[in-house]
């Protein structure tokens, strides 16, 4: 009886994954992650350089990078920028990618972040009637360009039920997704300040965070359609008020109720820069995965990766497995960033709080605590 009763437990320990000999302990962060602009051309050679240099010695794994409309779509050849990407050029960045076992997560900015300063992106470019606040009268130049101002005017959005506006927006989503051989896509959705505008014919009066929430679903669904997962900024998610964070790293036009409206496996990057606000164990309670993002303040950023470590040893198994990584958000352009980082040239962000910093301190603490965390 007792052999039988031996063989019985042996046998469950077997198929449960759970025999001491087989266990293997839980990764540490399970996105360590760098996001950045998509380099131009001219600048590719010199960006695998940085991937095999800089990013596989840090056991980088997560690459999000912004390509908008820097790359030479087929689909839609009048979305593209003047100088962008070629096939060939994003085969480049995937084989480097793919050598040091990193995976490309490409981002379009979808819904706001049309337009930047006094420039108006391709889309809106391209097709004026998507505006979300066509009344809106842009600067002349970036010079031209205040905040505040009388129109509230950050970035533009385009109308998210403006007909045909998916599927032009998802042409791109799908064409970038195969050059990428990627299983993810970011869509922004950061810092949407326009949106269910009185002015709007199609969504005046309609409340705001189901309009976010609509938006997030519409896109999550095409993605799942090729089982392909969605990643978007968390700040629109956050009661900017409530939490007095403001209105760019939290919400201030009430679409921060979407959060429970959302499906639970879109995956949310947090990002809080200046301060270390641990918005991360409020997304991870409400049923998400969520990456930790820094970027200009070293000692915000070991202080996340701190955090990170201490929420994923104290949490039971169910949060645990929610606080999935961390990445350095770059929003300089590729090209600025890389040489700053190897001292070449100075940036408009100087000083200890710069980029650059912030990339070494961060990664450097995430090493040390994983050296410590294998002893």
């Amino acid at each position: 009886m007792m052999k039988h009763s031996y063989l019985l437990v042996l046998l469950i320990c077997l198929f449960s994954g759970d025999l001491f000999a087989q266990q293997k302990p839980d990764s540490l962060y399970q996105v360590k992650g760098f996001v950045i602009v998509a380099p131009k051309p001219d600048g590719v050679d010199e960006f695998v350089k940085f991937i095999n240099k800089e990013l596989a010695p840090r056991k980088v794994n997560t690459l999000i990078l912004r390509v908008d409309y820097n790359y030479q779509f087929k689909s839609h050849p009048e979305l593209r920028d003047s100088a962008a990407l070629s096939e060939s050029d994003a085969r480049k960045i995937l084989e480097a990618c793919r050598k040091n076992n990193i995976n490309i997560i490409p981002e379009i900015n979808l819904l706001g972040h049309q337009s930047r300063a006094a420039k108006t992106g391709m889309l809106l470019k391209a097709y004026p009637e998507f505006n979300e606040t066509p009344w809106i009268k842009m600067p002349a130049t970036a010079a031209d360009y205040k905040w505040p101002n009388a129109d509230n005017l950050y970035c533009l959005s385009y109308c998210p039920l403006y007909p045909g506006v998916h599927k032009i927006i998802f042409d791109l989503v799908d064409e970038i997704m195969d050059v990428f051989e990627a299983k993810a896509f970011h869509a922004g959705m950061d810092e949407v300040f326009y949106l269910g505008e009185d002015k709007c014919p199609r969504c005046a009066g309609r409340d705001k965070a189901v309009l976010f929430a609509n938006e997030v679903q519409t896109i999550r669904d095409h993605l799942a359609e090729k089982n392909r997962e969605l990643w978007i900024w968390g700040d629109r998610l956050l009661d900017g008020r409530a939490a007095g964070i403001g209105e760019w790293a939290g919400s201030y036009n009430d679409t921060y109720r979407a959060i429970d409206m959302i499906p639970k496996d879109v995956v949310i990057c947090d990002w809080q820069y200046e301060q270390d606000n641990q918005t991360p164990v409020y997304f991870a309670i409400k049923g998400f995965r969520v990456v930790t993002c820094s970027r200009s303040h070293p000692q915000v950023a070991v202080n996340q990766v701190e955090d990170l470590y201490r929420s994923r040893a104290i949490s039971g198994r169910t949060l645990k497995s929610r606080f999935y990584g961390i990445a350095e958000m770059i929003d300089s352009p590729a090209s600025e960033f890389i040489n700053a980082n190897y001292s070449r040239a100075t940036s408009s962000t100087s000083g200890d709080n710069a980029q650059w910093n912030t990339f070494k301190a961060m990664f450097d603490k995430m090493n040390q605590l994983e050296q410590r965390d294998a002893k």
